[in-house]
């Protein structure tokens, strides 16, 4: 059986739009992010790409999207599995910052290092910063020792890897067509285990915001096959 799978970033969030640094700041959709999702469900639709399934961070940009996208599509009565481990990178102490101001303290080098590079975390936020997920009721029931304090795009990929072996390949190994609605970085980390792409490849990687990346699979649960979406 034929297997598809379907990446979508969430649609502008307010903070993209006011070029903050959101990671795991809750943070909803703005207008603009709206009709992104409505333009990806038309051309899901337009492919006549329905999937079985949804999977989704914890995050409401993410989870708004996907919900958008089935809405608009007439496609609500499928399951959407949610897990923080398809969250955005955390992006620790420069969560809420302004991106401009933080280049401008820091250098435009050292600032690359981290935005841009694949192994060098931000500063981590402090034990007792409010900004910490710890704070935030939705992961009470997490172990604390899971939750990050700041993530470099490397350790993104290590559980976002996990993910996707242990969750998602199964759905496709059954044929079925898969959504994820996800993050910029997040998804980085899938495609790059998806593609196979070196660290020097995935940071060079952008995924745009409510456009979606098709994968069509093989038997063997080898991607052979990128689908063109407008």
């Amino acid at each position: 059986m034929a297997a598809t799978l379907i990446l979508l970033r969430h649609g502008q969030s307010v903070y993209n739009k006011e070029n903050i640094f959101t990671g795991w700041t809750d943070i909803e959709l703005s207008d603009q992010g709206r009709q992104e999702a409505i333009k990806a469900a038309a051309e899901l639709k337009r492919l006549k790409l329905y999937p079985d399934v949804c999977y989704t961070s914890w995050l409401k940009r993410a989870i708004h999207t996907a919900q958008i996208a089935l809405l608009e599509m007439v496609w609500e009565h499928i399951d959407c599995i949610k897990s923080w481990k398809l969250n955005e990178r955390h992006y620790g102490a420069w969560q809420q910052r302004n991106k401009d101001v933080v280049k401008q303290e820091i250098g435009e080098e050292a600032f690359l290092s981290v935005r841009r590079g694949y192994s060098t975390p931000p500063p981590p936020l402090d034990e007792n910063d409010p900004r910490a997920a710890k704070f935030d009721p939705k992961y009470r029931d997490l172990d604390p020792a899971l939750l990050p304090k700041s993530e470099s795009l490397k350790d993104t990929h290590a559980r976002v890897k996990e993910y996707y072996r242990d969750v998602l390949i199964p759905e496709l190994a059954k044929g079925k067509t898969v959504l994820v609605s996800a993050h910029g970085n997040s998804l980085r980390a899938l495609v790059m285990e998806i593609e196979h792409l070196s660290t020097d490849a995935v940071v060079k990687l952008e995924i745009p915001t409510g456009k979606p990346l098709v994968y069509r699979y093989d038997t063997g649960m080898t991607a052979i096959k990128k689908v063109k979406v407008n």
